[in-house]
């Protein structure tokens, strides 16, 4: 079993920077890929970042790609989502989750867990 928490969400105005944080305790940390969704209200959630076990290998959605970068510390168990040049249609739910299924997945069905979400407000 492996447990996520969110953090660093918050309201920013459009072209500023967040930075998210997923905490993971249970299971190795280090034995999981690690993915960042979002869920804009009314929409189907979508995949935004993914990053190996290892941290070598990244893989990013095409609408948020060389605005966001996928990262993780693996001594913390945490796993961060900074996020720059942010737009209002960056505004959703965002969620960490972990996968022991593959390498670098992009699907929301290979991964085993999910955290609660925080919520990012991008203002116009």
């Amino acid at each position: 079993q492996v447990q996520l928490v969110e953090s660093g969400g918050g309201l920013v105005q459009a072209g500023g920077s967040l930075r998210l944080s997923c905490a993971a305790s249970g299971r190795t940390f280090t034995n999981a890929a690690m993915g960042w969704f979002r869920q804009a209200p009314g929409k189907e959630r979508e995949f935004v970042a993914t990053i190996s076990r290892s941290g070598g290998s990244t893989y990013y959605a095409d609408s948020v790609r060389g605005r966001f970068t996928i990262s993780r510390d693996n001594a913390k168990d945490t796993v961060y989502l900074q996020m720059d040049n942010l737009k209002p249609e960056d505004t959703a739910v965002y969620y960490c989750a972990a996968s022991s299924n593959s390498p670098l997945p992009t699907a929301g069905r290979s991964y085993d867990y999910w955290g609660q979400g925080t919520q990012v407000t991008v203002s116009s």
